[in-house]
C-alpha cells in the first residue's frame, strides 16, 4: 500500500510530496464475548467482567495504535463472525480475518498477506499489553522499515513476545512453535539467527493473563498519571469504588 504523504525537506525545510509505502500496524484480536476471552482471569473476575475488561484493552490498543505516524492500522480479528463488531470499535481500520487452524498458521497468513499487498512491513502486536508504552511501537515502526534490520521483536515477561515484525515473511519462524511456554521467544530466536536474520529487540513489557499479571497491571495503573490506557483505567479503578 502506497500513501502520499507531505514531509519537511531536511535541508530547506520546505514541504514536498512523497510516495511511500507504509508500515502495517496489526492488532491480533478476538471478539470480547463472556467465556471466550481472558477465561484465566476468572477468577477472580466473572466471564462477562473479563469479556470488558478484553474489551477495554482493546479499545486503548486501537487508540495507540490509531496515532501512529507512517502506519497503516489493521485488526486480524477473529472469530470470522465478529466483523460487524470490529466495524463499530475501530472504525478506520482495515480488517482482516484471522486465517488458520493454530496460532502459528494465523500469525503467518495475517503476515503473508499485509506483505503481499504491497505494505513495507507489517507489525503484528498482541492485544493484551494496555499499559506497553506508545514510544515501544513507534520504534517498532522505525526498525522494520531499517533495511538492515530483518525481524524486530517484542519480548514480553513470560517467555513469549507481544511484537513481531518484518518485511518478508519467514514460515521457518512459526511452525512447531511450543506457543504459551516460555520458550516461544528464545525458539524464534534461534530459528532467525539459523537463517542469519538481523534481528532487533524492543525492551521487554508483561501481558495480562493470569491474576498474578492482573495484580500487576492494577499496581501500575494505581502508580501512574491520568495518561495511558484510559479505557482500562476507569475500569479497574471503578472496580475498586
Amino acid at each position: 500500500m502506497r500513501v502520499v504523504e507531505v514531509e519537511a525537506d531536511p535541508a530547506t525545510g520546505d514541504r514536498r510530496m512523497t510516495d511511500r509505502p507504509r508500515i502495517a500496524v496489526a492488532i491480533m484480536a478476538k471478539a470480547p464475548r463472556a467465556g471466550e476471552v481472558k477465561t484465566r482471569l476468572c477468577p477472580p473476575f466473572s466471564p462477562s467482567e473479563a469479556a470488558e475488561l478484553y474489551h477495554c484493552f482493546l479499545r486503548d490498543k486501537i487508540a495507540q495504535v490509531r496515532g501512529l505516524a507512517g502506519a497503516s492500522p489493521v485488526i486480524a480479528f477473529t472469530p470470522a463472525d465478529g466483523r460487524s463488531l470490529f466495524e463499530g470499535l475501530a472504525p478506520g481500520f482495515r480488517l482482516i480475518p484471522q486465517e488458520g487452524a493454530d496460532l502459528s498458521s494465523r500469525l503467518l497468513n495475517s503476515l503473508d498477506q499485509l506483505v503481499g499487498e504491497g505494505h513495507a512491513g507489517a507489525l503484528l502486536i498482541d492485544s493484551d499489553t494496555p499499559t506497553l508504552p506508545a514510544d515501544f511501537l513507534r520504534r517498532a515502526v522505525d526498525l522494520v522499515a531499517t533495511p538492515e534490520i530483518d525481524l524486530v521483536l517484542g519480548p514480553s515477561d513470560d517467555g513469549g513476545y507481544y511484537l513481531i515484525g518484518m518485511r518478508t515473511v519467514r514460515p521457518t519462524l512459526f511452525r512447531e512453535i511450543p506457543w504459551s511456554t516460555a520458550d516461544v521467544l528464545s525458539e524464534t530466536i534461534k530459528r532467525a539467527e539459523a537463517e542469519r536474520l538481523r534481528i532487533a529487540c524492543l525492551p521487554p513489557w508483561f501481558d495480562v493473563d493470569t491474576p498474578g499479571d492482573l495484580a500487576r497491571l492494577s499496581a501500575s495503573i494505581a502508580e501512574t498519571d491520568v495518561e495511558g490506557p484510559a479505557h482500562t483505567r476507569r475500569f479497574l479503578l471503578g472496580r475498586e469504588q
